[in-house]
């Protein structure tokens, strides 16, 4: 038989083994309601999320459900009040209508605006891909002012009957304030300004900046610019026509010696003097051309960094640079501009000037300009002119119905 003191001893060893497992067992046991409170969090969540889920789809399109809108082939079943044909796309795509004005800066801007699809969706000429939705194309005019428009009476009547094939773009000084009247074609078409000096780099950072703006429209296929002196000098569905059906773009490029004196020699290896052009600030572009403007990150710094009045280089020079672009430009403007003595500046016609000869002369164009260029003679060489002063507005008024037809 066991002694006491054999008793006491097996006494001692149990008291020290539950000693040793007692942590263990405590440890189990949290980690046994660690568990089990984690399992709980993720029945709740999944609840939850599944809750929410249903709750939203319907108002916040993901882009599973815009890919499935758009790849799925069979109609969905009818509903009590059925969605227009591509609507969540359509919602994805839209932009805004009346107020463009944020908060971007520009590098946001430049890269929210260089995104581009890469299905084909290219002009008509280029691809015969439809777009994934209903899209009636567009022309931007897009105006670089020092403040207000003082011929916007005469845009107006041009404008006018038009509505859902332009669109406006206006970059001015920021120290102007004034707003166009409610109701106009020009209320609430500002972006977002910074100043802008005359032959300063700062004039093709405003050009750019238009560009960017125009191009977050999905349906503006073709982009003009003008300054607050240009004139149309056809009525809108002939300049609609010629734009929108047009296998070119239009960037007036050449070269000559007294354009090379600006060449900064800094600028090589990069740009080399054969690739130098000259041409005029108001051009014409189709989409990719501008896509290609607005994301240009390589030569545009080079020109900034060392160009003389770059607004009348760079992009004459970039296409040069970009064969792929510059092959299907016309090599001219279609802006008129009387250069006829050299100075640093146009001409400039007011009212005395203006009168029904002068304007049917501007619609037959530079004969000699047009033949050099290669431009049919059947069709207009030039589609606005510049460079017109206020007080020949009423002038202007009254002549368009009769010589420009609008």
């Amino acid at each position: 038989m066991p002694t006491q003191k054999d008793r006491n001893s097996s006494s001692t060893s149990l008291f020290l083994v539950i000693k040793l497992l007692n942590p263990l067992l405590h440890h189990f046991l949290n980690l046994l309601f660690y568990f089990f409170i984690l399992c709980l969090g993720v029945v709740v969540g999944i609840i939850v999320h599944s809750s929410l889920e249903a709750s939203f789809l319907p108002y916040y399109p993901t882009v599973q459900s815009i890919s499935q809108l758009v790849l799925v082939t069979s109609p969905p079943p009818p509903t009590s009040s059925p969605l227009p044909q591509n609507y969540e796309i359509e919602m994805f795509l839209r932009p805004p209508k009346i107020n463009i004005m944020h908060n971007m800066e520009d590098n946001e801007l430049f890269w929210r605006a260089s995104m581009d699809p890469k299905i084909p969706t290219r002009p008509r000429y280029i691809s015969s891909s439809p777009y994934p939705f209903s899209r009636t194309p567009k022309v931007a005019f897009m105006f670089l002012t020092r403040g207000p428009l003082p011929l916007s009476p005469l845009w107006e009547r041009f404008f006018r009957g038009y509505e859902g094939l332009f669109t406006i773009y206006i970059h001015t000084n920021p120290s102007y304030k004034e707003s166009m009247p409610q109701g106009s074609v020009f209320h609430g078409r500002r972006i977002p300004s910074k100043r802008v000096d005359w032959a300063n780099a700062n004039m093709v950072d405003a050009e750019r900046r238009l560009l960017a703006n125009a191009l977050l429209d999905i349906n503006n296929e073709r982009f003009l610019l003008f300054s607050e002196a240009c004139i149309p000098l056809f009525n809108f569905t002939t300049i609609y026509s010629y734009l929108i059906n047009s296998t070119q773009t239009h960037v007036d490029s050449y070269d000559l010696p007294f354009g090379r004196v600006r060449y900064n020699r800094r600028m090589y290896p990069h740009i080399h003097m054969h690739h130098w052009r000259k041409g005029s600030q108001w051009f014409e572009l189709d989409r990719p051309m501008a896509l290609e403007t607005v994301s240009d990150t390589f030569y545009w710094p080079i020109f900034k960094a060392y160009c003389r009045c770059p607004d009348e280089h760079y992009l004459p020079t970039l296409l040069n640079l970009t064969p792929s672009l510059g092959s299907r430009n016309s090599n001219r403007t279609l802006t008129w501009t009387d250069w006829g003595k050299r100075r640093a500046h146009p001409r400039s016609f007011g009212g005395p000037e203006v009168n029904v000869e002068f304007l049917k002369w501007l619609r037959r164009s530079d004969k000699e300009y047009c033949e050099h260029k290669g431009v049919d003679k059947t069709r207009p060489c030039f589609l606005f002119a510049r460079k017109f002063s206020s007080n020949a507005l009423d002038k202007l008024l009254r002549f368009a119905s009769t010589v420009m037809y609008f």
